[in-house]
Parts: C-alpha cells; sequence; structure tokens
C-alpha cells in the first residue's frame, strides 16, 4: 500500500511543476517571448552577435506559386524577416530570434544559422 500512496505523491508533485519555457530566451535581463518587440528583446537581451533581413516571398492563395525575394520590387509587397542571432557562450547552443511584423515570431536553438 506504501508503494502506491508514494507513486501517487510522486505523479501528483510531477503535474504541479512548472513547465518548460517553451519559444523563449533567457538573458540577464529577462525572458524573451514569442510577441515581445524588437524593443523588448534589445531591452532584455542587448545586441545580437549577428542580424540579417531579407525579403520573403509572399503567398496569394493556396497553391498560386510564390514571388521570390528578386522579384518582389516596389510594386509587389513582400514580407520582412529580421533574425538575429546570440551566442549564448561555451557550452551552449545560439539561438535566433526570428521577427515578423516588428514581433518575435519564433526562437529557435541551434549550433550554426539557418
Amino acid at each position: 500500500m506504501k508503494p502506491l500512496i508514494l507513486v501517487f505523491v510522486a505523479s501528483l508533485l510531477a503535474g504541479t511543476a512548472l513547465p518548460a519555457r517553451a519559444d523563449s530566451l533567457r538573458c540577464s535581463g529577462g525572458f524573451a517571448d514569442v510577441g515581445d518587440s524588437r524593443l523588448s528583446v534589445l531591452y532584455k537581451c542587448g545586441e545580437p552577435t549577428l542580424a540579417d533581413s531579407y525579403c520573403s516571398p509572399v503567398y496569394y492563395a493556396p497553391g498560386a506559386p510564390y514571388l521570390p525575394a528578386p522579384l518582389a520590387g516596389p510594386g509587389i509587397p513582400c514580407l520582412v524577416v529580421d533574425e538575429w542571432i546570440y551566442d549564448r557562450g561555451p557550452g551552449n547552443l545560439t539561438a535566433t530570434v526570428r521577427f515578423m511584423w516588428g514581433r518575435v515570431q519564433s526562437i529557435s536553438y541551434g549550433r550554426v544559422p539557418r
């Protein structure tokens, strides 16, 4: 009976543990999360190691061909995407923060930028 109670209590405690922060970046000024503005990320994490901005292809309808960045010009809108890379020090993976419309769209971790 005691082992059954211990298993129940352990599973209850495991269920009440704090969830892992998915899609967030821990910085010296706090956590940068999806939905944060560029200014907020700069305030929390400082200047990125590398930053890039590019014109993402625009899709008009399902199945319609997309417009590659070189063809998207003043008459054809494109979605500007910013990517900031943070080197988090030895033993940690680099973090890539992707912005769309001035807000964090995603945060991913990896060894090298794509």
